[in-house]
């Protein structure tokens, strides 16, 4: 199922590649952890670096509101897998603060942007997408919900176009006027089926019509300014151009049937998908489900935010109802139809399991998203803990299954029950 790999220069000392932000760890010992579980968590991650499929990765844990661990190993930029064109980049250490994509990990803070309408009396998660974008309301949509949207059961997992060129992405107006023509026999929120790209375009157009600011805005003023980040942008401002991490494709290319179905989700061949993201058209655009950038740190911050109740440094972002009602389950657990996995959603989110899921073992009470394979952003309140892992290698070799489990069953291991 898969042809030859190619995977980046990995050195036999890691020293030299890794960055610790020691004045942002505290001892680990102060909330109810060892300094042994800090480096069990942080050797799993240097596991998954010697395979070579990452080149660049950061990680953030708060624990009881605290960060235990905050540190990077890899390179931002300039240390591709060989024959790739980036051969002649300079090499950019990553940083623990280095701004990373976080793909598919953006619509958990999209939906956010929604339900905060839903908080300020604008819309109501149950009615009609039509009721607010009325040229949705045909060809078997008219029933459609935004919570159908949210919790990926609208029916309309796919741009309505075959083959389309990777820069529809960059064309809003073009796209919602796709999705707006489309047709679907599952409008009734019948069946759960990953909603990769399309349902971002839906949530940010209910966002836009609804406020008269774009979603940028929005995120801006909800989000990310209350939280003090640099970044959490859609894109990054061109000052910010040059800070990105690149994102690059390695390991085993995928052949059938594994990249049909990645196909099926994206719209686009998964091996493109690296080098769309490093475009300036791609920094530039707002893609609601699949182009937030940010640090680790921040996207830790946004899960301790929702851990806390909406609360963040003394400000009130969204009310605890909100997070509850955004973190309620919105089915049971089901094959997806499109991810072909059993997974259960929220109304913008994954949630977990009690045997093992995206978020690690016992993990029944966490939620989060998953970003492009291996990128993983969440909070499991049973732990006290808010985490957000990102990485830069785009790639369906199947080592890197093993290689991420074993970060994920490492934090939840290590990180005890408190509640």
């Amino acid at each position: 199922m898969f042809k030859k790999a190619n995977t980046v220069p990995v050195p036999k000392n890691l020293g030299g590649v890794t960055q610790i932000d020691s004045k942002a760890e505290v001892s680990p010992y102060d909330v109810s952890m060892t300094r042994d579980n800090v480096e069990a968590i942080w050797n799993s991650v240097e596991s998954f670096y010697r395979t070579g499929l990452q080149p660049g990765m950061t990680m953030v844990v708060r624990r009881q509101g605290e960060i235990v661990l905050k540190r990077s190993i890899g390179h931002a930029r300039g240390n591709p897998p060989p024959q790739h064109p980036d051969q002649d980049v300079d090499q950019v250490l990553m940083t623990p603060d280095t701004p990373i994509c976080l793909f598919s990990a953006s619509k958990a803070i999209t939906a956010m942007l929604v339900h905060k309408l839903q908080e300020q009396g604008k819309l109501d998660l149950n009615e009609t997408v039509g009721k607010y974008i009325p040229e949705f309301a045909c060809n078997g949509k008219e029933g459609i919900t935004i919570a159908h949207v949210l919790s990926h059961r609208a029916g309309v997992p796919q741009i309505p176009i075959s083959n389309p060129h990777p820069s529809l992405l960059f064309k809003w107006d073009s796209v919602i006027d796709l999705i707006n023509a489309g047709y679907t026999k599952r409008g009734d929120g019948s069946q759960q089926a990953y909603h990769a790209i399309v349902g971002g375009y839906i949530l940010g157009e209910l966002v836009q019509r609804i406020t008269g600011e774009s979603i940028q805005a929005n995120l801006q003023k909800f989000i990310a300014k209350p939280l003090n980040a640099k970044y959490l942008t859609y894109g990054l401002n061109p000052e910010h151009h040059d800070s990105a991490a690149y994102n690059y494709s390695t390991g085993a290319l995928p052949v059938f049937p594994i990249n049909v179905l990645a196909k099926r989700a994206l719209n686009i061949d998964f091996e493109k998908i690296a080098s769309i993201s490093n475009s300036t058209d791609f920094l530039n655009a707002s893609i609601p489900a699949g182009n937030i950038y940010g640090t680790a740190d921040e996207v830790s911050r946004f899960y301790q935010m929702m851990l806390d109740g909406g609360q963040f440094n003394g400000k009130q972002l969204f009310e605890a109802e909100t997070i509850k009602l955004a973190t309620k389950p919105a089915g049971g657990l089901s094959i997806d139809q499109t991810l072909m996995i059993p997974i259960r959603f929220s109304t913008g989110f994954m949630l977990g399991e009690n045997l093992f899921s995206l978020f690690g073992v016992k993990a029944r009470k966490a939620y989060g998203h998953l970003g492009l394979i291996n990128i993983v952003t969440w909070a499991d309140p049973a732990r006290d803990i808010s985490v957000a892992f990102l990485n830069t290698g785009k790639s369906l070799d199947p080592r890197s299954v093993p290689a991420l489990g074993k970060i994920l069953v490492s934090v939840s291991s290590n990180c005890s029950v408190l509640k």
